[in-house]
């Protein structure tokens, strides 16, 4: 489960963001925006999808000292032309923000609708197989992305390196063995953390297992190779002592016949790097006071 920011450090993390759009300052509102300027304002989907990053919108309106209505929040299924929030506030603030605020919002929104689909095909197909996002996010918006996934019905796998043991094919490449890096692991580590181990093979699934991985992450299987490595499993009365994880070449289009060899989790690297924004637009909808005096 996704740890929810303090405000003050949510703020922080979208300053960060706001610092990087506006440079010295946004010249066009300046010049073309009376100081003083009051609106009201609207946020609206252009398109159908589940939301996700209200809860950072209004954080970033807030704290500018805008006063904001959420019409529909984190996590609701919306429908085209849905009016989501409404604020109103210092139109030159409104103006300079108005893209990063867009791009959050649409981006984890976007996240959040992919993840969602996902996870109705396969529950409505009868798996109970969980969907999860891996680590390839782009930097900065690991938090945002993960908790997008998670607003969607997804799993956020881990968020940090220190969520959970890993053992991956570079470090038995480094180490030359599955029982030796389990050892070190377990010297080491606190029986708080799970352990997952990264295999190749159906032998080095069961070798895993033998070792005492909690998880055997089976990498860019085929279908074929996922159902004989559990078949594997199975034979020697391993199955039921480890969650089984797929990874690599599973899309929406090949989903069901991955979630079909009964692994327990499907991760997939697209949710968060190849998803599509969901359309929104900010659109001011009236003037409430209006100073005549030049920028």
């Amino acid at each position: 489960m996704l740890t929810f920011l303090p405000r003050k450090v949510l703020e922080e993390k979208i300053r960060k963001f706001l610092e990087e759009d506006l440079g010295q300052g946004d010249i066009t509102t300046l010049v073309t925006v009376p100081s003083g300027t009051i609106v009201e304002a609207e946020i609206v989907a252009k398109e159908s999808g589940v939301l996700a990053g209200i809860e950072e919108a209004v954080t970033m309106l807030e704290s500018f000292g805008f006063h904001v209505r959420v019409l529909v929040p984190d996590g609701s299924r919306v429908e085209k032309k849905t009016v989501i929030l409404k604020m109103v506030g210092d139109a030159r603030t409104l103006l300079s923000i108005e893209r990063t605020l867009l791009n959050l919002l649409t981006r984890m929104s976007g996240i959040a609708t992919t993840t969602s689909r996902l996870v109705e095909k396969i529950h409505g197909a009868g798996y109970e197989t969980k969907i999860a996002c891996t680590r390839k996010v782009a930097p900065g918006l690991l938090f945002f992305d993960k908790k997008a996934v998670m607003l969607g019905g997804g799993d956020t796998h881990r968020l940090h390196l220190d969520d959970l043991i890993i053992v991956k094919d570079n470090h038995l490449a480094i180490v030359g063995d599955v029982g030796e890096a389990l050892k070190r692991v377990k010297e080491a580590v606190s029986f708080s953390k799970r352990i997952e181990i990264e295999v190749s093979t159906g032998n080095k699934a069961v070798k895993a297992a033998e070792a005492g991985a909690d998880i055997v992450l089976l990498d860019n299987f085929s279908t074929q190779e996922i159902e004989n490595a559990i078949m594997l499993l199975d034979n020697v009365g391993l199955r039921s002592n480890v969650l089984i994880e797929a990874s690599g070449g599973i899309n929406e289009q090949n989903i069901l016949e991955f979630a079909a060899t009964g692994v327990d989790i499907l991760s997939l690297g697209e949710i968060t790097n190849s998803t599509r924004p969901l359309d929104m637009s900010l659109e001011v909808t009236k003037v409430l006071e209006s100073s005549t005096k030049k920028a």
